[in-house]
């Protein structure tokens, strides 16, 4: 029996279609790759010659499309999403989700009302530094939860070159670019928190959006401590987990980004190998008896986001994040802004 084959189209062709999408698109025998939307640039038949070059999102959407990626800047997808998904084509939109909660549930429910898929391209759960961790909590082996605390940390003191990540807008800043994936992780392990404590700071010179962030989750038993910044040398551990019999320390060490930005293609068997010496340390006790020891590392895989969407679209199944997932994310950025102004904290 033949696959049925969904085609799909880029919003752009930048460094995240070329890196993130695209090649799993490629090699997932399930998807077509029609092309992509570029304005300047007509760069994605050098890399696949058989896509098109659309001059216009309407010439993309007129096409026989039945996926469009939304991997544009931040503060434009709400509004090419909702043109998307008007168009009655399935959705996969980039984080951060949208810049407000509101836009976030309009298209959550503009997707229920038309009928089609809308998935947030949340990678990182599928980060091999995350899914150890998963595993080390599922193994049960820490205990009752006490706290947990994940980094998403850069020494990187200059500006982006980036016009639209250092301007004042909706979309810009720390929060909404590396916090999506620290705060989605989250609660992908831990579900929705009670209330959230943000702070929220300007570390940069010159800088005019938030570079800083250290957010405080409540949940009932536990708290998770969510930081990012760009002036951290010397890296922290990613993840720290401390239970009431034991501690998990993972630095971060997914090999998957560095590998698609070097040209090199995915595949099914050593992809998203970690190299020797990042596993993370066990120190707890096991059936009365103290353990200290490393934890050998799970295979990173992004190629499983799109092997979820796949199978939402082709079997009707859940998608692998939900647009509700998004908005989640979302009520924990707006929280944190307001959190971070009013110096309280925000009950969700």
């Amino acid at each position: 029996m033949q696959m049925q084959k969904i085609k799909t189209a880029l919003l752009s062709y930048g460094m995240s279609g070329k890196v993130f999408h695209a090649p799993f698109l490629d090699i997932h025998s399930g998807f077509e790759l029609l092309g992509s939307w570029e304005r300047s640039q007509k760069l994605i038949q050098v890399d696949y010659p058989y896509a098109k070059s659309y001059p216009t999102l309407e010439a993309l959407l007129q096409d026989d499309v039945d996926l469009v990626i939304v991997n544009t800047p931040v503060g434009t997808h709400f509004e090419y999403a909702k043109q998307v998904l008007l168009a009655g084509k399935h959705a996969v939109v980039e984080k951060a989700f949208t810049t407000t909660v509101a836009e976030a549930q309009e298209l959550r429910d503009l997707a229920k009302e038309k009928g089609v898929k809308l998935s947030v391209f949340q990678n990182r759960r599928w980060d091999s530094d995350l899914k150890t961790v998963q595993k080390v909590l599922s193994d049960n082996v820490l205990g009752e939860l006490v706290e947990a605390e994940f980094h998403f940390d850069r020494y990187n003191p200059v500006l982006s070159p980036k016009v639209h990540k250092e301007t004042a807008n909706p979309g810009a800043g720390v929060l909404k670019d590396l916090g999506p994936h620290i705060i989605d992780q989250a609660l992908y392990l831990f579900g929705v928190p009670q209330s959230v404590f943000g702070d929220i700071r300007i570390t940069r010179e010159n800088s005019l959006v938030d570079d800083w962030i250290d957010l405080l989750l409540f949940y009932p038993d536990f708290r998770v401590r969510l930081k990012a910044g760009f002036f951290v040398r010397e890296a922290n551990p990613a993840y720290v987990v401390h239970g009431k019999k034991g501690s998990f320390l993972k630095h971060r060490g997914d090999v998957q980004e560095d590998e698609l930005k070097l040209g090199k293609k995915p595949n099914f068997t050593t992809w998203g190998a970690e190299a020797p010496g990042f596993e993370g340390l066990l120190h707890t006790e096991i059936e009365g008896r103290i353990v200290k020891e490393k934890v050998p590392t799970l295979h990173g895989n992004y190629f499983d986001f799109f092997e979820g969407v796949y199978q939402s679209i082709a079997n009707d199944l859940p998608e692998p994040v939900s647009a509700q997932d998004g908005v989640n994310v979302m009520r924990i950025i707006e929280a944190a802004i307001e959190s971070s102004e009013q110096k309280k904290v925000v009950d969700l």
